[in-house]
């Protein structure tokens, strides 16, 4: 099994006057990185994969495995149609990739049959280590805990990106799968860390990733006073990443940091300039 401890940062995508901007990209990909991130997921929903086709999709793996040669990098890969996401697979794991990062297929609400064999037929195609992304409220279908159980038996499942919202599905698949559980759910990090998770998913690790990954070594040494005033402290702007539909929060972050302009693909806005002034305040403080 491929270790997936740590902070993994759920990428943005910059965009320039409608386009992938990137030489922003490249630059925040590096500003991860320097800051000890565990690695980079792209093409997730904080990346906007969903208003990117599968050309730009394929162009921003390229550019981040590009600009940080040495990283751990994980690709999003979501779709309803099965043989579609095989060969996208397929594209996917002829780069350096460490692994994929996969969500139930959205709009179609397979039963969990169904989802057992997607996930199943994925992974005996995949040559890399597969993610699971359990997002009920983006897919329209949770995946429930028999399910996981089954699929962790498979060797090429290594674990979970964890949005389901359930406090005792979360504490099940820590202890008694096997998987590693990183939350994706950015103000979970620290209870998931107490109870044993690997990691987390964050999106608002792209703004201090350097805080995030401290508090990872922090809790995994076992001080666990100092990584819960540390997350504390970080907590006001989690909140805030997530007031507005992400990553319209972030971007604006991001833009008043100067690593990018403050640009989403319709129909996703930016943040109301309120919002942007606070967040901005917010990191100020930081």
């Amino acid at each position: 099994m491929s270790s997936f401890s740590g902070i993994w940062v759920a990428l943005a995508t910059p965009f320039r006057d409608g386009e992938i901007d990137f030489p922003a990209l490249r630059r925040l990909a590096r500003q991860m990185t320097d800051a000890g991130v565990a690695g980079i997921v792209v093409c997730g929903s904080t990346g906007e994969a969903a208003a990117l086709d599968e050309t730009e999709q394929l162009a921003v793996l390229d550019a981040v495995l590009d600009a940080v040669p040495g990283a751990a990098i994980v690709m999003g890969l979501s779709g309803s149609n099965q043989r579609e996401v095989l060969a996208r697979l397929d594209r996917i794991q002829s780069r350096r990739v460490a692994g994929v990062l996969v969500p139930p297929p959205p709009y179609i609400r397979p039963s969990q049959a169904g989802l057992l064999g997607f996930f199943t037929t994925l992974a005996d195609r995949a040559e890399v280590p597969v993610l699971l992304y359990n997002i009920p409220y983006r897919a329209g279908v949770g995946i429930e805990f028999d399910t996981f159980a089954a699929l962790a038996r498979h060797p090429r499942i290594d674990g979970v990106k964890d949005c389901g919202g359930d406090a005792m599905l979360t504490m099940r698949l820590i202890a008694e799968t096997g998987l590693q559980v990183l939350t994706g759910e950015d103000a979970q990090l620290l209870s998931t860390l107490a109870l044993g998770g690997a990691g987390g998913i964050l999106a608002s690790a792209n703004l201090r990733p350097a805080c995030f990954v401290r508090v990872h070594a922090l809790a995994a040494a076992g001080r666990l006073d100092e990584a819960r005033a540390l997350f504390y402290r970080l907590l006001p702007l989690v909140r805030l990443m997530f007031a507005e539909p992400n990553p319209g929060p972030l971007k604006a972050g991001l833009a008043a940091s100067g690593w990018m302009t403050n640009e989403l693909r319709a129909p996703m806005l930016p943040a109301s300039p309120d919002l942007a002034q606070r967040i901005a305040r917010t990191m100020d403080a930081l």
